[in-house]
């Protein structure tokens, strides 16, 4: 159970420790929600992967996102995606393995993995409201050529509470990247999932590891039970 630390933080149950939270200096961010990697056509299935197994973590981040909505936390979204003149996206990228379709490719929701086209916007359960930020970005982690560090520093932000897909990748990334910075991260394992189940799970492990190296890792339940102490 959570228990409120004082009036603007509260106690996470996490590995490999509890962690206290400012709320004020929190933010929601949801990692690459996209059509593109979340449904049949996209670019995610074009690499031969059973999309529906990323659909487990669409429920524990809206329950999330609806409780952060709720208490006014900044949310941040991000996507994954290139130009159409695919001028930022690395040859080595396009050229990897031997997908149906490549990045550019027209599909079945445009052009895949392309800014702007159907299947680059999140899909529509977890769908940014209007005054929510959103990073588009043409890597795997979320600081890379992206506005994401300036946004956070403006509002003061020390914490991320982090989820979405896929947890190895893009998730693993960019706690990667936002540890050597010095925020804290906390990710949400059941917000987070892979193509992968065993990937999933080495993923979270690697970031808990070593008394928590790159983060610490907790679920929906103990998020949201937090959250509520605070609203209480």
């Amino acid at each position: 159970m959570a228990t409120t630390t004082s009036a603007a933080s509260s106690m996470i149950e996490a590995e490999p420790a509890p962690i206290a939270l400012d709320w004020s200096a929190t933010a929601l961010l949801i990692i690459d929600m996209q059509r593109d990697f979340m449904e049949p056509g996209g670019f995610g299935e074009t690499l031969g992967n059973d999309v529906s197994l990323l659909g487990r973590a669409v429920g524990p981040i809206a329950a999330v996102l609806a409780a952060a909505r709720a208490m006014g936390l900044l949310v941040v979204h991000t996507r994954e995606g290139h130009r159409p003149d695919l001028t930022d996206a690395p040859p080595a990228k396009i050229e990897r393995g031997a997908p149906s379709l490549r990045i550019g490719d027209p599909g079945p929701m445009g052009r895949i993995l392309i800014r702007g086209e159907p299947g680059h916007d999140i899909i529509p359960e977890l769908y940014p409201r209007a005054e929510e930020i959103v990073i588009d970005k043409p890597g795997k982690g979320a600081f890379y050529a992206t506005e994401l560090g300036d946004i956070l520093q403006k509002y003061g932000i020390e914490n991320l509470l982090v989820c979405g897909v896929t947890t190895e990748v893009c998730v693993n990334t960019t706690v990667r990247e936002a540890n050597d910075r010095g925020y804290r991260c906390v990710v949400i394992a059941d917000g987070c999932a892979s193509y992968f189940p065993e990937f999933h799970a080495a993923g979270l492990a690697m970031i808990k590891a070593q008394g928590g190296i790159f983060g610490w890792v907790t679920d929906s339940t103990a998020v949201l039970a937090a959250m509520g102490s605070e609203q209480g």
